[in-house]
């Protein structure tokens, strides 16, 4: 079991859970009053999570648990076979369905390709799905590239959503290789990134490491937008980068769209720090978590 890839694919699974109680709770008072500091799973305020229990996935969790059974059952990534797979998911799904699913939905109906009926969404939640990817791809940056731009653009046809998921996948990977995110983070911008959509949010995030992140994420904004959430994810990297637990709670902490945040900051964290840092209590209270394991074992034996 290669640990850090374990806790690459956890932590971003427990970002999302943990995230899913205060999700879209805006203001701060509110969740300081309900939850108290959110370090366990709770279930969600908010009446959108329908059906929802603590220690379940908000919808983007959701979508990346099917991503993950997709790439256990497909043995890699079968852009085709995961759009109808999430079609069909879809379709029947009694959880909340936001804007982009809902727009991919009505465009996969009327006719079009299915592999062209990805929504304008600039939400940064699109590319937070991604870690089942990266977990499959380990050996294969390019591959690991070219499906994480396939499955965003799938719901998330925008290109800095589509940025977001590459720069996120090269992280990852400079991470599971034991370098520093705070020190990918800058290389990356310069070397790749620094003409694309994503510049600007990346550098706001690397320039507020020293800033209160509650504080600093209200100035960014709170929201889904990749504008609003790619510089608060970047801050919580380079901020909590030793501390994955601290990173996760301060997260969900500061309010609104925590769980595309929480599932970027916990992948990347997860790859850097291993699964040994991931607290036990959130491992063992997933209750998915033996459908993860599970997954998980059918992508390692379809590589042997």
């Amino acid at each position: 079991m290669n640990k850090n890839k374990m806790g690459m694919i956890f932590g971003s699974f427990v970002g999302d859970a943990l995230a899913l109680g205060p999700h879209w709770v805006y203001n701060t008072n509110v969740i300081d009053k309900k939850f108290g500091r959110v370090q366990q799973y709770f279930k969600p305020l908010v009446s959108y999570h329908k059906g929802k229990k603590k220690g379940d996935f908000t919808h983007y969790g959701d979508q990346m648990l099917l991503l993950l059974e997709s790439l256990a059952t497909a043995s890699g990534f079968d852009q085709k076979g995961f759009a109808k797979a999430w079609q069909s998911f879809f379709n029947g799904y009694e959880g909340y369905r936001d804007k982009a699913t809902l727009t991919t939905l009505q465009n996969m109906t009327e006719g079009n390709n299915i592999l062209e009926s990805g929504s304008s969404s600039d939400d940064l939640g699109g590319a937070a799905r991604i870690a089942p990817i990266v977990y499959c791809y380990a050996h294969d940056l390019e591959s690991a590239i070219q499906a994480a731009r396939y499955q965003t653009a799938l719901t998330h046809n925008n290109p800095s959503v589509l940025d977001s998921a590459e720069f996120f996948v090269r992280l990852a990977f400079s991470a599971l290789a034991g370098k520093k995110p705070s020190v990918t983070i800058p290389e990356l911008l310069e070397n790749r990134f620094q003409n694309t959509d994503i510049a600007e949010a990346v550098s706001l995030g690397l320039a507020s490491q020293d800033k209160d992140t509650r504080t600093i994420i209200a100035e960014f904004g709170q929201m889904c937008s990749v504008e609003a959430a790619l510089p608060g994810t970047i801050h919580l990297i380079t901020k909590y980068e030793n501390d994955f637990k601290e990173a996760l709670v301060e997260n969900v902490m500061a309010g609104g769209d925590g769980a595309a945040r929480g599932m970027l900051v916990g992948m990347v964290l997860g790859a850097y720090s291993g699964i040994k840092a991931l607290p036990e209590e959130w491992l063992d209270n997933l209750n998915a978590r033996n459908r993860i394991d599970d997954f998980l074992l059918a992508v390692d034996n379809n590589q042997l």
